[in-house]
């Protein structure tokens, strides 16, 4: 047997009063202000993202306009008796409040039969409004038709426009009306909507499910709702996060905790073995992708001191630890560039499934990648301690700027073939990792003749220049150790 009467949630909770109207503090004010005041302008220009409350205001405002209790007491709430002019605008009812589909009445015929119509004043109400929703899909013609009556209507008559693309309305239109722009709904008011709903409608819901609804409405009230009906249809009035996770084809937080782990520790098998595990659980591979770079852009923000929830997605505390302890800032950016130039060859590529597997092993071995930025630091490391001869103290960039500028004297307990070489080798040119290492091998080969010490091999790389004790001479991991992901065996 049908079910008959049930109405969505959407159209059962939809806001009734500007009090009701959530998330648009701003508009609220500014429109009950001028209610009170009495100044009510002839045109009002709504703009802002889907579902945010837009239709929603403007039928509060004709309601408000043309309320027996007067404008500035607002419309009729459910707490109380409803007047009849306010009854018959929440049913569409009223001959007085006129609402307009722009997209399919976007002709100038159209435009023309409005302002016919505005010659006739309102029949029970004081005002007469006009309601055109998406009033960007309007042509051309059809605006320079509206211009003059909007500009210069009866006093009796009210235009409001609702858009969600405020950009493709003419300026001449923009410059006749008040305009308020509605803001995305915070992720913590939608959730504390969805618990009055609950409460209302007796259905137990855990906070983690209902805020995720929340921040998969992306400040949209209206699709929260719809969101919020489908999860309660199969969730016989308990709305629980498995559940969801479960039905709705979601990878969980635990899951990619775990594969987070698996890659911080360089464990490519177990890394595979959870993505084989987690696709073969009805995962969409493209889901996965998304959930899994929306983890690691967490990872980011908190690396950075982000801990607000609505932002993370989840409480901070929920996070691995050991992923958190492992990568840095540097390394986490490279792993959101390695997911999201999966989500874009995935579609294109002959096997998403090898894209992503590919990315899952570039994650695996995140922890030894090095940067270019901490690539060209070690060069630029080595090549002071080739020049300079100090290859035990890790020259900075700021030390070896002092010595090109001849401005610090080299240091006193510096050999004699050092400071030699930093005064002969001109550092203001630029000269070349090459260039330096081979004036070096001639310090040396000049120093070892003045001590009667002879050497022909003039391929063999003279590292001790500054340390004189040939038995023990500095090798070449003393360079190498100074690039980091270098490994010295």
């Amino acid at each position: 047997m049908a079910v008959t009467g049930y109405e969505v949630t959407a159209s059962k909770y939809r806001p009734k009063t500007f009090d009701e109207l959530a998330g648009q503090e701003f508009v609220v004010s500014t429109i009950k202000n001028s209610l009170t005041s009495g100044h009510i302008a002839h045109a009002y220009l709504f703009s802002g993202p889907r579902g945010c409350g837009k239709t929603s205001a403007a039928r509060i405002l004709a309601r408000s306009l043309n309320c027996e209790k007067g404008a500035e007491a607002g419309p009729c709430s459910g707490d109380g008796e409803i007047c009849d002019n306010c009854r018959a605008i929440s049913q569409g009812a009223s001959m007085d409040v006129i609402e307009i589909d722009g997209a399919s009445n976007n002709k100038v015929d159209e435009a023309r039969q409005i302002i016919d119509e505005v010659l006739f004043p309102p029949q029970s109400g004081r005002y007469k409004v006009y309601i055109i929703d998406e009033v960007h899909m309007l042509t051309n013609q059809a605006f320079n038709a509206l211009l003059k009556t909007i500009e210069e209507p009866p006093h009796y008559i009210v235009f409001i426009f609702a858009t969600t693309e405020l950009h493709k309305v003419p300026a001449t239109i923009k410059s006749r009306c008040q305009q308020f722009n509605f803001r995305l709904i915070p992720i913590e008011t939608i959730q504390e909507t969805l618990k009055k709903i609950c409460a209302d409608k007796g259905i137990e819901a855990e906070d983690d499910a209902l805020f995720w609804i929340a921040r998969e409405s992306t400040g949209s009230m209206r699709d929260a709702f719809t969101l919020f009906d489908q999860i309660a249809s199969f969730s016989a009035g308990n709305i629980r996060s498995d559940l969801i996770r479960e039905k709705l084809g979601i990878t969980g937080l635990e899951k990619l905790n775990a594969l987070a782990d698996a890659c911080a520790v360089n464990d490519t098998p177990a890394a595979f073995a959870l993505t084989d595990e987690i696709l073969s659980g009805g995962i969409a591979l493209e889901q996965f992708v998304i959930d899994l770079t929306g983890f690691y852009r967490s990872l980011l923000l908190l690396k950075n001191g982000v801990t607000r929830e609505s932002i993370l997605g989840y409480r901070p505390a929920l996070f691995s630890a050991k992923a958190l302890e492992t990568y840095d800032s540097i390394r986490l950016e490279q792993a959101l560039d390695i997911l999201l130039e999966c989500y874009r060859n995935t579609r294109y590529s002959i096997s998403p499934r090898f894209e992503l597997e590919t990315a899952i092993s570039k994650l695996a071995w995140l922890s030894k990648w090095v940067s270019p930025f901490e690539l060209k630091e070690a060069v630029d490391n080595a090549r002071i301690a080739l020049t300079t001869g100090n290859f035990s103290g890790g020259g900075s960039t700021a030390q070896a700027s002092s010595y090109k500028n001849n401005s610090t004297p080299a240091p006193k307990n510096e050999a004699p073939t050092a400071r030699v070489n930093a005064n002969a080798s001109n550092f203001g040119e630029e000269r070349s990792l090459a260039d330096a290492f081979n004036e070096r091998i001639a310090a040396n080969k000049n120093s070892s003749s003045s001590n009667e010490t002879t050497t022909d091999d003039a391929d063999v790389p003279m590292w001790n220049s500054i340390n004189q004790d040939a038995k023990n001479p500095p090798q070449v991991e003393n360079v190498l150790s100074k690039i980091p992901g270098t490994v010295i065996n």
